[in-house]
C-alpha cells in the first residue's frame, strides 16, 4: 500500500493527456501496430507495486525503485516515469525516463513540459526511446495541452531526447548497478 502521506495524482497536464489517450489499433492485413501503444494511469503507481516489478526487472531484492515514479505503461509491459535525480525539485521538473520489458531504459526528456511535445509530435515513450517514427501524426489535443503547459518548448523529439540524454549521461551506469 501507498504511504499516505505522498500525493500520487498525476500532474495536471499528464491527466490531461490521460483523458484524451493514446490510440492504438492492430492491421490484420499487414500484421503492424498502427499508432501510440501507452497508456497513462489514473494515479502515479503505487510505490509497493514499483518496488514489486523493479526488483523483478533488476533481477535484485535489494531495490525497490523508490527513486522513480511511473505513471504508465505499454501493453508489452513498458514504463515511463519520473526520475526523481534533482533533489527538491518539484515532480513535473525531474526528467522522465522508459524502462522497457526486454531492459531498454532511456531518459527521454529533461522534464514533464519536453515530454508533453514529445507527445505532440506523436509520439510515445516507447517511440521516443528508438529513432523517430517517420509515420508518427502529429496529436493536435496533445499539441493543445503542450501550448498550455509548456509555451514557448517546441523542439523536434529527437532533440528532446538527445538534450535530456546529455544532461543525463550516467542513467544507464545508474540502471546498470541496480541490475544483478
Amino acid at each position: 500500500m501507498a504511504d499516505n502521506t505522498e500525493d500520487l495524482a498525476l500532474p495536471t497536464a499528464l491527466a490531461e493527456v490521460a483523458v484524451i489517450g493514446f490510440t492504438w489499433e492492430w492491421d490484420e492485413e499487414t500484421d503492424e501496430g498502427r499508432g501510440v501503444d501507452f497508456e497513462i494511469y489514473e494515479r502515479i503507481e503505487d510505490p509497493a507495486r514499483t518496488a514489486w516489478w523493479f526488483r523483478l526487472w533488476t533481477g535484485n531484492p535489494e531495490v525497490d525503485g523508490g527513486q522513480f515514479r511511473f505513471f504508465g505503461t505499454t501493453g508489452a509491459g513498458d514504463y515511463a516515469g519520473f526520475w526523481l535525480v534533482r533533489p527538491g525539485a518539484p515532480l513535473i521538473d525531474q526528467p522522465v525516463v522508459y524502462v522497457g520489458s526486454e531492459g531498454e531504459h532511456e531518459v527521454l526528456a529533461g522534464d514533464l513540459g519536453d515530454l508533453l511535445w514529445v507527445f505532440a509530435a506523436g509520439l510515445g515513450p516507447a517511440e521516443a526511446s528508438t529513432e523517430s517514427d517517420p509515420a508518427a501524426e502529429p496529436h493536435a489535443g496533445f499539441r493543445a495541452i503542450a501550448e498550455r503547459h509548456a509555451p514557448g518548448r517546441r523542439r523536434p523529439p529527437e532533440e528532446i531526447v538527445v538534450a535530456a540524454q546529455a544532461e543525463f549521461p550516467d542513467f544507464h551506469e545508474h540502471i546498470a548497478a541496480l541490475i544483478r
